[in-house]
């Protein structure tokens, strides 16, 4: 009994390379343009949204050892600048070049496994199933790879106040007084006494005018 893929050609990044065929040096360009798939990026900081488009360039060639998939991402990524925190938007292009083998098969297209030497090697490979190959894994590695890890809104961005949380770009000569620390308890102390007791701490008085001749 042959073995089915488990792969659904229905799906917008499942790729079917039947037409290719699989003479070494035959070659098939796509392009298609799809919704982007859900948590496409860098978590919390930037990625592409989901169900925006994606644009997909595609170069198919088959190879003896199966059919190598070279191709282009394009799509707008949006997120926040990490010094001001306002939002931005990232022009993205994310170039990827990937080899999906073919499977071993017997006489009854049956997968043969072999273990070997490159056992584990052989676990991280991407391979055809059934003539069909998912682009989606490979995808998000090349998108992650192309997004800045740090995206600022400009390379100058002065980020925010870290007294106040003003954004600095939008007042450069945004300042604060500096105040010794040592006067600031007492002076916050000063101005919740009565005025009797301030005079008390200055030495004199209360009602009598220092300037008062005796």
């Amino acid at each position: 009994m042959a073995s089915h893929s488990h792969l659904d050609h229905r799906k917008p990044l499942v790729f079917d390379t039947h037409e290719l065929g699989r003479r070494p040096g035959a070659m098939l360009r796509l392009t298609r343009t799809v919704d982007a798939p859900r948590d496409f990026g860098i978590q919390g900081v930037i990625g592409v949204p989901e169900g925006a488009p994606l644009e997909l360039d595609l170069r198919l060639e088959s190879v003896m050892e199966g059919v190598l998939v070279t191709g282009t991402a394009r799509a707008q990524a949006e997120g926040e600048c990490v010094r001001c925190l306002e939002p931005l938007e990232f022009e993205l292009e994310a170039d990827f070049q990937e080899m999906f083998s073919y499977p071993d098969t017997d006489d009854r297209n049956r997968v043969i496994a072999e273990p070997g030497d490159d056992a584990e090697d052989d676990e991280d490979r991407l391979h055809l199933e059934d003539g069909l190959f998912d682009l989606e894994p490979v995808l998000r590695d090349a998108v992650v790879l192309a997004l800045p890890m740090q995206p600022v809104c400009q390379e100058d961005c002065p980020g925010l106040c870290s007294e106040c949380g003003a954004r600095l770009a939008d007042d450069p000569d945004h300042h604060h007084d500096a105040t010794d620390i040592r006067w600031a308890a007492l002076q916050g102390l000063a101005d919740t006494m009565p005025d009797g007791e301030k005079d008390e701490m200055s030495g004199a008085e209360p009602g009598v005018d220092e300037k008062q001749e005796k």
